[in-house]
């Protein structure tokens, strides 16, 4: 059960950190366009799970690492927009955010089932 602090962290790293990626990151990002789905952050805030939804690329994986090998700027902006909200930046983990293919996969198999009716 996620207390209200953790609620309202989580609420301020995703925006933040969506921000960060639309306007910031362009050298890492390039032409894909990275949303920020969910931010699952620890008890004790010193480590943020994000979740990060890809668009517009073809190799997502790479994109994952370039975002991985960036963590440290990505960190040190996240920081500079949340100094006067929280003593300690937390860690960083990103992860790919494939719901959005679930969801899209099981929609094609439900069309072609139809389609086979």
């Amino acid at each position: 059960m996620e207390t209200k602090r953790q609620q309202r962290i989580q609420k301020l790293l995703q925006r933040d950190l969506g921000e960060i990626f639309q306007r910031e990151l362009g050298h890492v990002t390039k032409t894909a366009m990275v949303t920020v789905t969910k931010v699952y952050v620890t008890p004790d805030l010193s480590l943020a799970r994000i979740y990060l939804s890809l668009f517009a690329v073809k190799d997502k994986a790479a994109l994952m690492k370039d975002i991985d090998r960036h963590k440290k700027e990505i960190r040190k902006k996240l920081g500079e927009r949340i100094r006067f909200q929280l003593r300690v930046v937390p860690d960083l983990q990103f992860f790919e955010d494939d719901s959005l293919d679930y969801i899209e996969r099981i929609d094609e198999l439900l069309n072609d089932e139809e389609d086979e009716k």
